[in-house]
């Protein structure tokens, strides 16, 4: 709960619905189509602003400035401040975690764009939305989508996204316990990167079962326990990896099925249950309209 002087916001977690490789650009970059919804899980973010133009982080263990997008967000944001003419603005950040990390979930890029969104209200900047996608499109091709805040197709490497509305269904998301490597995964010999690009309302006829996530194969073959994983999940459903991360999950109409099959899940594999949101919580909580 924010206190006066802070502010406190989620930063929710996302699955890609699909994902489709549909070519590879000379810059060594991947062509995609893939599908974004948020889920009704997040980690939290508190901010308070201070003028000495110092941003401290914490609440999550220290990393290197390069992998740390909460701290690049928010000096992003300061180099914008400081050139529209502005005093030099800082912060202290508190961060609660909930979001496992290299889940394929995006919490590193929604940590940028919450961070984005709420030192942009704190230090008074007025950036639009447009303006703060373009500075988190700088930091990672995901974190538009959490700035613009509504689900999404999204195309090129993930960052034209056009909003659309899928059913806002029950997902019980499983976290296998290993960390997948993305390089070693888009470098595959054996990954698919030639799926036929599709229009948007395809993906909203039929049950959408020839969607899949091109990388999952790949990532099947190389890390046995999201195999597993996968595998016991297939029981309830269309299971499908999100994005490149080791999560996976299985979507449901109701909520009690979904907490059903939660309570038979293999022992030593964590996931949670969430509500699929085509609308951000991020957004949501602060009361802005789309």
């Amino acid at each position: 709960m924010s206190t006066p002087g802070t502010l406190s916001l989620p930063a929710p977690a996302k699955l890609n619905l699909f994902l489709h490789i549909t070519g590879r650009r000379n810059d060594g970059y991947h062509e995609l189509q893939t599908l974004f919804q948020f889920l009704d899980y997040s980690d939290s973010l508190t901010f308070t602003p201070r003028n000495d133009g110092a941003v401290s982080l914490t609440g999550m263990d220290e990393l290197p400035e390069a992998d740390n997008l909460i701290t690049r967000a928010a000096h992003r944001l300061q180099e914008n401040a400081v050139s529209a003419g502005q005093d030099h603005p800082g912060a202290d950040i508190r961060i609660e975690k909930h979001l496992p990390s290299g889940g394929g979930l995006g919490g590193g890029s929604s940590n940028a764009a919450t961070t984005l969104v709420a030192l942009n209200r704190l230090w008074g900047l007025n950036l639009s939305r447009a303006q703060l996608a373009g500075i988190g499109l700088s930091l990672g091709a995901d974190v538009p989508v959490f700035v613009h805040g509504h689900a999404a197709w999204a195309e090129g490497i993930g960052e034209q996204l056009t909003p659309v509305e899928p059913a806002e269904r029950w997902y019980l998301v499983l976290h296998p316990d290993c960390e997948i490597s993305t390089g070693q995964v888009f470098g595959h010999p054996d990954l698919t990167r030639n799926t036929p690009e599709r229009r948007i309302r395809t993906a909203f006829e039929g049950n959408g079962s020839d969607f899949r996530n091109d990388c999952e194969a790949v990532v099947r073959l190389l890390y046995p326990k999201v195999d597993k994983a996968l595998t016991w999940l297939e029981h309830y459903g269309e299971a499908r990896l999100t994005g490149t991360g080791a999560c996976v999950f299985c979507p449901f109409e109701t909520q009690s099925a979904a907490i059903t099959a939660y309570e038979e899940k293999p022992s030593g594999i964590n996931g949670f249950i969430a509500r699929g949101r085509n609308r951000s919580p991020l957004y949501t909580q602060l009361g802005e309209l789309d």
